[in-house]
């Protein structure tokens, strides 16, 4: 009885760190085709807070946010 009951848990708990990892590759794969945040959406960002944007501003900017993906 005492081994189901471990045999249950451990089958579990087994299933939840191949899912985690599984859903974490996953997630990755899909950031990286499709980011978030582009260019464009830097440049309009930026220009709604009154600023112009030179194209070194936003490659820093697209540095530091895939620095931090």
């Amino acid at each position: 009885m005492w081994i189901d009951i471990l045999q249950i848990l451990l089958g579990f708990l087994g299933g939840v760190v191949v899912g985690f990892f599984v859903s974490k590759k996953l997630m990755t794969k899909y950031l990286q085709k499709n980011p978030p945040i582009n260019e464009e959406m830097i440049k309009t960002l930026m220009s709604g807070m009154g600023r112009t944007p030179t194209q070194k501003q936003v490659n820093q900017m697209m540095k530091q946010m895939q620095k931090y993906m």
